[in-house]
């Protein structure tokens, strides 16, 4: 099974819901702009995001640790931040998966 290198872009989605629901192509991107930044939003303040089926986008804040220059091996500080992960819905899994 060859994986296909396709980006699924926001036109893309735009294109989609101005087929399967009848808005306008620019009515599609403004929604899609939309969603995407309330879910940015969300983010920027801290809260996690999760679509029922698909996935939760999640934030943790990672302390200062020591880390090292894997060509020098000098030990470096890293500084504290905040870091975002996808963990995909088991619905989804077993769609990618082909289950």
């Amino acid at each position: 099974m060859s994986r296909s290198m396709s980006t699924l872009t926001r036109a893309d989605l735009a294109e989609t819901i101005n087929r399967k629901m009848g808005f306008s192509r620019a009515e599609s991107l403004d929604m899609v702009e939309a969603i995407l930044g309330h879910m940015g939003d969300a983010m920027a303040k801290g809260e996690n995001v999760k679509i029922s089926g698909f996935g939760s986008f999640v934030l943790r804040d990672k302390k200062e640790r020591i880390g090292r220059n894997p060509k020098t091996g000098v030990e470096v500080p890293i500084t504290p931040r905040r870091v975002m992960t996808f963990r995909a819905s088991q619905l989804l899994k077993e769609r990618v998966a082909g289950g």
